[in-house]
């Protein structure tokens, strides 16, 4: 860690002026300059979630008040990109370095060894390979998991569509977190006695083709996939079309046109990211004895206009529970 101070005393020839920021000076003055650090991040992709779990993350030391150099690249969704900008990172002279999504955690996890690395917007950082365990990281690599309350998140199909059967599921097979998900989901479905219909894809650009694959279903549940959020909208067209509910997993997927989510706040688990981080910086916390953190602030948002418009009625119960009602 490189700590970037003001010098605190200069010598001169056959005397020594001591220049102190904690004496000298009308009115006593307080402390030196404040720490500063250089801190890396890579994001997978741009969409609302990913987007505000980073200026969350940035938040938090802004509220501390420490300075920091910020170098924040986007990997565009390609895995290749996240590569790149991790193997940068590892070469870059850096304090620390966040990785926001499971492959750009997977990408700086496996190119950066003598940093700490922080993660957010992950599922399961042990199977996705990131550390030995939740509560013993043992490694370099520690962060916050976005795990979402998927039987929560499911039920809201049969509070809000009681009849509903069959729920149509898109994720990438390239995603380990999604996958983690889906299973969860498979599960919760039994005791809801509904049937989950699958399919997978690479990329966002195969996402329509995936949707119109399902066939009819009740209700359409979005997990927090990367390339499924990034094009959220072609899963709304659809909802819309085929009069068939949206459940989003975030509080953006709802504001982009879901109808309903109890999900997790993103921008409160990046702070509370960042706040593992300022531990990591300024109280010498190692990452591999700081357990993956969860987030317990889960927030129920409706979107009304967006249910009518995929033929459904959020009922008044759930409006008047909502923490937010997208207007």
């Amino acid at each position: 860690m490189r700590l970037r101070k003001l010098a605190t005393a200069i010598v001169a020839v056959g005397s020594i002026l001591a220049v102190s920021a904690c004496s000298g000076g009308e009115g006593g003055g307080g402390g030196g300059q404040e720490d500063s650090f250089a801190i890396g991040v890579s994001q997978l992709v741009q969409h609302p979630a990913l987007d505000a779990a980073t200026e969350g993350f940035k938040k938090s030391f802004e509220d501390a008040g420490v300075e920091v150099e910020w170098d924040v690249q986007n990997a565009q969704g390609e895995q290749a990109n996240a590569t790149s900008i991790a193997q940068q990172f590892a070469n870059d002279d850096l304090d620390l370095v966040l990785a926001v999504a499971t492959p750009a955690a997977q990408a700086a996890a496996q190119a950066i060894t003598d940093k700490p690395v922080l993660f957010t917007a992950v599922t399961d950082a042990q199977e996705a390979g990131l550390v030995d365990s939740d509560d013993a990281p043992g490694g370099n690599v520690t962060g916050t998991s976005d795990l979402n309350p998927v039987e929560e998140q499911l039920k809201l199909v049969k509070d809000v569509k009681p009849d509903a059967k069959t729920v149509g599921i898109v994720y990438s097979s390239g995603e380990v977190n999604s996958q983690v998900q889906v299973d969860l989901a498979k599960k919760a479905a039994k005791d809801l006695d509904v049937t989950i219909k699958e399919a997978t894809i690479a990329n966002s650009g195969e996402l329509a083709q995936a949707v119109d694959s399902l066939g009819k279903v009740d209700a359409y549940y979005v997990p927090t996939d990367n390339n499924v959020v990034s094009a959220v909208s072609t899963m709304v067209q659809a909802a819309e079309k085929n009069k068939a509910l949206l459940v989003g997993s975030e509080a953006g997927q709802v504001e982009s046109g879901a109808a309903i989510t109890r999900g997790i706040d993103y921008t409160k688990l990046g702070e509370q990211t960042g706040e593992m981080a300022l531990k990591i910086l300024q109280d010498g916390s190692k990452p591999a004895d700081m357990p993956v953190e969860t987030s317990s602030n889960l927030e129920l948002v409706v979107n009304p206009k967006a249910a009518k418009a995929q033929g459904v009625e959020i009922p008044k119960s759930l409006v008047d529970e909502a923490d937010n009602v997208i207007e």
